[in-house]
């Protein structure tokens, strides 16, 4: 199967995907990173690692539409067979997701449904949660609504800061995402409707 990874900002998980696939533990091709933000550190990442990287900035185009036309058109010109978002920072429209219906997934920092959007750690902090967590999930045409693959645990302990706690997360997605895509591309993961079956290993 041929992997892009969609990012925005520093990569991590971008790089824990990639050292997943060079050391074999992931039976995939990463053939391409799609970056929006030209400063963001991934590209970097994706040069040192020799994965071939097309920044598409939204600034170049005069629509949503021809924005993701371009992208659609690198996915096929790569062969691209599975999306992987990971920290990427724009919301797909409808008819991108319908394209790829059931062949985009997302990882969110906290237990969906809780704590949805882009500051899913600070809002669970801020909250006064005891436990939050990963969640890895499809991509639908809602923001972090589609049909959860795999959720991890993080505990929140009397002493954590803001910034310990964005280090505990980081770490378990790490460990998350790569299996979640370990789990699809061994065909375990079956998904009707809203619900998602993962089948015995």
């Amino acid at each position: 199967m041929n992997l892009a990874v969609f990012a925005s900002g520093v990569g991590s998980n971008f790089l824990a995907i990639a050292k997943a696939v060079k050391s074999g533990r992931l039976k995939a091709k990463l053939v391409l990173l799609v970056c929006d933000n030209p400063k963001a550190p991934v590209l970097s990442k994706a040069e040192r690692l020799k994965v071939k990287a097309a920044l598409v900035n939204r600034k170049d185009f005069a629509s949503k539409r021809d924005f993701e036309a371009k992208i659609i058109s690198l996915l096929k010109e790569n062969k691209v067979n599975f999306i992987v978002m990971a920290g990427y920072m724009r919301m797909l429209s409808s008819d991108f997701v319908r394209a790829y219906k059931n062949r985009i997934i997302n990882i969110h920092p906290s237990l969906l449904p809780s704590f949805k959007g882009s500051q899913g750690i600070r809002d669970a902090f801020n909250h006064g949660a005891r436990i939050t967590g990963v969640t890895v999930h499809f991509v639908d045409e809602e923001m972090d609504n589609g049909p959860i693959i795999l959720q991890r645990a993080v505990e929140i302990n009397g002493a954590e800061t803001l910034k310990s706690l964005e280090g505990k997360i980081h770490k378990a997605e790490h460990k998350l995402y790569p299996e979640a895509i370990r789990l699809i591309l061994q065909g375990k993961v079956k998904i009707k409707g809203r619900r998602v079956r993962i089948k015995p290993v």
